[in-house]
């Protein structure tokens, strides 16, 4: 069978659709993520045994199991057990949330605790509360080490996406798979599926360098 080009262009609105989509997702989910991250990962590092404890469960739990396991919870078991009924788009962006989360949150434990005890006790030898030393003083620090380990999780989030076709979300994987079932050119819609992929990262992938560029100036 030849490869058409013309099967992408004609299929590129659909696929822009599901990828604007995607993105919507991963945004979210994201930025979720981060701030839930943020705080179970301070938890970790500065919190008492109890405040430590809950964050170990949570990040534990959703580290041992797959994120394809943990949205169809959220999906269908969840309206079972507390009978609130969650629509698709809305459990993808919990799941990207919860997931990514996890991960944020030991990179932000391992950010916080490589900056040297010295530069916080320093800050607080200056009557600065924890709250300020930790995020004026030994915070600059730590995001500049996470930085690269932030970048790969939002790379694999992002991917990560894909996976919510078993609930029918309309993301990119799942327009592709429609336009399949239609015109039956699976070769030219896989490919160009994976490029738009390959372009979401490659842009990703650069603002993130740039980024640490910049904080290395800085």
């Amino acid at each position: 069978m030849d490869f058409d080009w013309s099967v992408i262009w004609s299929a590129m609105p659909e696929l822009m659709k599901g990828t604007r989509l995607t993105l919507y997702i991963a945004i979210l989910g994201l930025l979720g993520g981060l701030v839930l991250g943020l705080l179970a990962g301070l938890m970790r590092a500065y919190g008492n045994k109890l405040l430590s404890g809950i964050a170990l469960v949570y990040i534990e739990a959703i580290r041992g199991t797959p994120i394809v396991v943990q949205v169809m919870f959220l999906y269908f078991v969840l309206p079972l057990l507390a009978g609130l009924r969650i629509d698709p788009i809305a459990a993808s962006v919990l799941a990207i949330m919860v997931n990514s989360g996890a991960y944020i949150a030991e990179i932000v434990r391992g950010a916080f605790l490589s900056v040297p005890k010295g530069l916080s006790e320093a800050g607080q030898a200056m009557g600065m509360p924890m709250w300020r030393v930790l995020l004026f003083v030994v915070g600059p620090v730590a995001f500049r080490r996470a930085v690269p380990a932030l970048g790969n999780q939002f790379i694999v989030s992002l991917k990560d996406t894909s996976l919510f076709i078993v609930i029918g979300v309309g993301e990119l994987t799942r327009q592709g798979q429609e336009i399949i079932a239609t015109n039956f050119r699976a070769v030219e819609i896989w490919t160009a599926v994976a490029l738009i992929y390959l372009a979401l990262v490659g842009v990703l992938t650069f603002g993130l360098r740039q980024l640490e560029k910049r904080m290395r100036i800085l």
